[in-house]
């Protein structure tokens, strides 16, 4: 089967613990995986790993067996009271593993006072080589893109950057020629999937669409295919794809054939305009 440099994030299959999903992701194709080391919702599913455990050993173990990176892990809110410093050593197991970048969510209305919590996250991920993405989502408090921008720009870290979901930029009012005046550095990673025509029309609904309701790339309405193209040739792509109608193995490879076939049909190193950029197989950058 041929490998494809793009990866699974957990959210796909997030039944799976890390061992097992690093197993199904190699038989699909896929190359690397995201980890969910935190839970992005109270009791939500998650799968914290430590250094210097048999299970963290066997997890890196499993890994190098199967061939599997791990790009990125997740998920850290930034509620007004988040500890930032308590994350250290979710940090050093995630560069432990080889990972690039960690996720996070704007919880926070307090606009000062979250962009103080991403800068210091950012310091604190920096001396373990990890980058730290803000993602967008329509429903907390940082929703859209111009609002991640703002937070990542005030910041002013290097390894500060924006995660663009293909979904939330679009059930936000967003699209992609809103991507193409960002500089580079701020758009190293991005998620994919595909979903219907129309946005779900109450909070409730445009949530259970992100978390179980989206469909593989190619086979929706969203316009991936501009995606792409505004991207940076070298950002690093993830499908994230919650299907639980669909048994997991064949979720998962329904995840990657279908991302295959999307990438086949566009071109991953068209330049945006007035931009020269170099094609990467690996993304992995921070």
């Amino acid at each position: 089967m041929t490998r494809a440099m793009f990866g699974l994030a957990h959210l796909t299959a997030l039944e799976l613990s890390p061992p097992a999903l690093v197993t199904e992701a190699a038989g699909a194709g896929f190359t690397s995986v995201g980890l969910r080391f935190v839970p992005a919702t109270p009791n939500g599913p998650a799968y914290p790993t430590r250094v210097g455990t048999e299970a963290h050993r066997a997890l890196k173990q499993i890994l190098t067996a199967e061939g599997v990176d791990v790009a990125d892990i997740e998920f850290i809110q930034l509620t007004p009271d988040v500890d930032v410093q308590a994350f250290a050593g979710v940090f050093e197991a995630a560069a432990d593993l080889g990972a690039i970048s960690v996720t996070v969510s704007g919880d926070d209305h307090d606009n000062v006072r979250l962009t103080a919590h991403f800068a210091e996250l950012c310091d604190l991920a920096l001396p373990f080589g990890l980058r730290v993405d803000l993602e967008f989502m329509r429903w907390r408090a940082i929703g859209a893109l111009p609002q991640a921008l703002a937070i990542v720009r005030q910041a002013n870290k290097s390894n500060g950057a924006v995660l663009v979901d293909a979904l939330h930029l679009t059930r936000s009012g967003g699209k992609a020629g809103d991507l193409t005046s960002i500089p580079d550095e701020w758009l190293r990673a991005a998620q994919i999937c595909d979903a219907g025509a129309d946005t779900p029309s109450t909070e409730a609904a445009i949530i259970a669409e992100a978390r179980e309701g989206r469909l593989p790339p190619g086979d929706g309405s969203l316009p991936l295919g501009d995606l792409l193209e505004a991207l940076p040739a070298d950002a690093f792509l993830s499908v994230e794809m919650p299907m639980p109608a669909l048994e997991t193995r064949v979720r998962i490879a329904a995840a990657f054939d279908a991302t295959r076939r999307l990438l086949d049909r566009h071109s991953r190193g068209t330049m945006r305009p007035g931009q020269r950029r170099e094609n990467s197989s690996t993304g992995r950058q921070i």
